[in-house]
């Protein structure tokens, strides 16, 4: 479980690089131009949030796994917390998310279900933890 989190907490590093592109991928700056100061800096502050939330996953999970291994109800809830942020994002990915976005370009594909791949890998190892309070279950 230690090596699956070591190797999670890097999924995280590199999810946060990708969010990095983001912006210029989905050309925010002309869109954001469209909207309110307001609500141009809500969503500027909701995504940093959000991208400083995710590297924070993979600091705590690279660097000290054995925080979220111990079985205390901190490391629980902190694992529990995780798997239900990622499966909140699992749900909005398909029920809320626009679809025709990944279809436009072969590369869009590719990089929906690799997200969706460390979506649905992040939420089932933070709920086994959460659950098994890190005892392995096989």
């Amino acid at each position: 479980m230690k090596t699956l989190l070591v190797l999670s907490g890097c999924g995280f590093f590199l999810l946060s690089a990708a969010m990095l592109a983001l912006p210029r991928m989905l050309d925010w700056r002309g869109e954001l131009a469209k909207v309110r100061p307001l609500t141009r800096q809500v969503f500027r502050t909701y995504s940093a949030y959000i991208w400083t939330t995710n590297l924070c996953f993979g600091f705590l999970s690279a660097l000290a796994p054995g925080w979220l291994l111990d079985g205390s109800p901190l490391a629980r809830a902190v694992c529990g917390y995780i798997a239900l942020y990622w499966g909140t994002r699992i749900v909005l990915q398909f029920a809320y998310y626009d679809r025709s976005v990944p279809a436009e370009r072969p590369f869009n594909r590719i990089a929906e279900v690799l997200l969706v791949a460390g979506f649905v890998g992040w939420t089932t190892l933070y709920g086994t933890i959460a659950l098994t309070g890190g005892k392995s279950p096989f």
